[in-house]
């Protein structure tokens, strides 16, 4: 019992030395905004003292939005300017609309011209304690109904998280290929939510190599009808910001359209795949003569009913994500033949169908690991 705690407590140090490592190394020359005395942009927060003078009405025709400007004085909270009161003009229109008032606190916009001067606008509202505040509210939920596996499972999705920000894209600005460094990503951070909500059981290890194999068939899907339809990263909104980038970085873009795939299905892909294996494991428990026909059998029976509803889920994500786009072509009238030649269509079809096949191919491989894992002593 010792040796093996000896072998569980070596292991995690091991992996945690290893994760701290690569993120170092991901992270060293990272680019950074430098600000000097005399120029730069900054982003701080703001508190709003009182509104000097309001200017705004209400634009009936455009859903009652506010329009016009308000005078405000604000004191800059954060910051090398931090103390300082100032005199800011809030403009309002459909597009631009930061509704404040007084003891607000607001993100503001610093533009230094020359030493000791500078300008500050309104950016935006001061969304940072509502995002704290959802991530507590998350995290409480996730503890008080999921008890002890509510808090592995929030480890597994902060390590996911940190994964994605300080390896991910660190490394693909350094010119690693983003398609087979997503690939790896995505093992590492399934099998180890795996792993932390279950320990080290067949299940488990079934359920990590069948996500890994359903998000390599979505990659692959992926990339075949992306080079059919001619779509690649330069199709995408983002594309002229990137070639900006690539100017300055050695960044591959072709292959950040099929790692974005990877990722979106990988939250999918892992919950049927958790299913199925723990599906057969219950199966196994109840009938320990089952080969691995009848295990993987019920595998796919099972999955059969759990395909549908994980292939909608994708879809519909796609399609929420892309409705107002979707109203604003509808509205021009176009024909079915130019709506389905657009870029955009395409890059939102081409998503939508991998990743639900990367699910659905997601369910015999988990079946026959499982069944070949469950019937050998």
């Amino acid at each position: 019992m010792k040796k093996e705690l000896i072998i569980k407590i070596v292991s995690v140090l091991v992996f945690i030395a290893l994760s701290v490592g690569v993120i170092i190394y991901a992270n060293t020359d990272r680019p950074k905004y430098t600000i000097t005395e005399s120029s730069g942009v900054e982003y701080e927060t703001a508190r709003v003292l009182s509104v000097i003078e309001d200017n705004t009405s209400i634009d009936k025709e455009i859903e009652n939005v506010k329009k016009g400007s308000a005078e405000l004085e604000v004191e800059l909270l954060t910051g090398r300017y931090k103390g300082d009161v100032c005199h800011v003009t809030n403009y309002f229109s459909a597009l631009y609309n930061v509704d404040v008032s007084k003891g607000d606190k607001v993100s503001v916009r610093i533009d230094t011209t020359d030493a000791g001067k500078y300008e500050v606008s309104i950016y935006n509202y001061n969304r940072i304690p509502l995002f704290i505040g959802l991530i507590v509210v998350f995290f409480a939920v996730l503890v008080l109904l999921g008890g002890k596996q509510g808090l592995k499972a929030f480890a597994g999705l902060a390590y996911t998280v940190v994964a994605i920000i300080f390896v991910l894209l660190p490394l693909t600005l350094k010119g690693v290929s983003p398609i087979p460094l997503t690939i790896v990503i995505v093992f590492v951070t399934s099998a180890l939510c795996f792993l932390l909500i279950g320990g080290v059981q067949k299940k488990t290890i079934a359920a990590a190599f069948g996500s890994l194999a359903g998000v390599l068939i979505a990659a692959l899907l992926g990339e075949l009808a992306a080079k059919a339809g001619g779509v690649t990263t330069f199709q995408m909104d983002e594309a002229e910001a990137l070639l900006l980038v690539k100017s300055t970085n050695p960044i591959q873009l072709r292959g950040l359209y099929i790692s974005g795939i990877l990722i979106a299905a990988m939250g999918a892909v892992m919950d049927i795949a958790m299913s199925i294996a723990s599906a057969i494991s219950e199966v196994h428990e109840a009938n320990k003569k089952l080969g691995f026909k009848e295990l993987f059998d019920a595998g796919m029976n099972i999955g059969k009913d759990a395909m549908g509803t994980m292939a909608n889920t994708l879809v519909l994500a796609y399609v929420g994500g892309a409705l107002n786009m979707m109203v604003l072509i509808y509205s021009y009238g176009v024909s079915f033949r130019q709506l389905v030649n657009t870029d955009f269509v395409a890059i939102e079809l081409i998503r939508a169908i991998a990743g639900s096949i990367g699910i659905i191919g997601t369910v015999p491989c988990v079946s026959a690991v499982a069944g070949y894992l469950y019937s050998k002593k």
